[in-house]
């Protein structure tokens, strides 16, 4: 990946970065590397950067990923994560017309081998969505995660036969100029140290 500009820094200061990951990298170790690195050039530090990602995204989607610059904050923001109190928003491109204009999905997921699967065994996941769009037999959502299960998102609309758009692995029929049309566009949390309420947001059409 390539060293990072202004453009791919959301927000930043003594205890939080967030960065606008773009598709096709991995979290971990690639956009942490080049965060890391954007650290040390900007604040001219000598020695080691201490930065954590709080969260990941799949390598094939793009969006906001949260990082934690000290300890303190690493584990405050981890228990926020525990406890649910991190609210994540993704804008998505679905195969088809939904046939809700709003509704909460609610299946029970396995972690596979770099894949979901529904299985009555599996964790609970839940999402909301509600439509933003129709166009050429596709549906622009905006999706509240509920749970943060693995592939949660690509599983459980490929569940109800309206994967994301570009999304093979999951039985997309249709290709996708950015691997695949998932994106998290929004994040609202307590600061773990002013403990002032955040809100990080991309623009609204991220397609």
């Amino acid at each position: 990946m390539k060293p990072f500009d202004n453009a791919n820094i959301v927000y930043c200061d003594n205890h939080l970065l967030v960065v606008d990951k773009p598709p096709g990298i991995a979290t971990q170790p690639d956009l942490e590397d080049v965060a890391k690195a954007w650290v040390k050039k900007k604040y001219h530090k000598p020695g080691k950067v201490f930065l954590e990602p709080i969260h990941r995204l799949d390598k094939s989607v793009g969006g906001l990923v949260l990082f934690a610059r000290t300890s303190k904050a690493l584990s405050r923001l981890q228990a926020l994560m525990r406890e649910r109190k991190i609210s994540k928003t993704y804008h998505a491109l679905v195969e088809g017309i939904l046939p809700k204009k709003e509704a909460t999905l609610t299946h029970f997921l396995v972690h596979g081998d770099y894949k979901a699967f529904v299985d009555s065994q599996g964790k609970e996941a839940i999402l909301h969505y509600h439509v933003l769009e129709e166009k050429n037999n596709t549906t622009r959502v905006s999706i509240d995660l509920a749970t943060g299960r693995y592939h949660q998102i690509r599983a459980q609309f490929a569940a109800i036969q309206h994967p994301v758009l570009g999304d093979k692995k999951y039985g997309s029929k249709h290709s996708f100029h950015e691997g695949i049309a998932l994106r998290h566009v929004r994040m609202e949390l307590e600061h773990p140290i002013t403990h002032e309420q955040c809100v990080f947001e991309l623009p609204k059409n991220c397609f």
